[in-house]
């Protein structure tokens, strides 16, 4: 049963800029990052998915694989392909690859405790030492140590719950 005109306007709404931005880095193509974006929210208004993870991730997703699709369709037709920005797939797709796993890994580390948030963030994106770690966060390190553990085992089931397969 399709959503109602109402909640396809909410999801265009809350989720189309971001969207927009997400295609447009992979694409550099703005009239092409919004049809994906219109395709996207049409697709989703269609098939009103039951969705059991996070909604930003499935539409992340859905955009994916419509940017693919479109590149697909451009390579069975050469005049096209010269015409899209889209000219070398791999790069392409390994940085929408990338995008998408930064936003959700964002929104996992969002949904951490603070404090597990603050040693992830402090050992892998800041790439402190342990001792580093400690020093910064005023813990000792076999509390850096601990957290990070159970912070990654939280982690994980986050992103399982997402939906995420890596």
């Amino acid at each position: 049963m399709p959503l109602d005109d109402n909640v396809v306007e909410a999801i265009y709404r809350e989720h189309g800029s971001a969207l927009r931005r997400f295609v447009l880095s992979a694409t550099r193509d703005p009239q092409l990052a919004e049809d994906v974006v219109q395709e996207t929210v049409l697709r989703v208004w269609q098939h009103a998915p039951d969705i059991n993870g996070s909604f930003r991730s499935y539409l992340y997703r859905t955009a994916r694989n419509i940017m693919i699709d479109n590149y697909r369709r451009s390579q069975r037709r050469p005049h096209e392909a010269l015409e899209s920005s889209l000219t070398d797939p791999a790069e392409v797709m390994g940085r929408v690859d990338e995008l998408l796993n930064r936003v959700l890994m964002e929104e996992a580390l969002l949904r951490l405790s603070k404090e597990h948030r603050d040693v992830l963030v402090a050992l892998h994106y800041r790439r402190f030492t342990v001792n580093e770690a400690a020093v910064q966060l005023n813990i000792p390190s076999g509390t850096v140590k601990s957290r990070a553990y159970y912070a990654l085992r939280a982690l994980r089931t986050i992103l399982d719950e997402m939906g995420v397969d890596r």
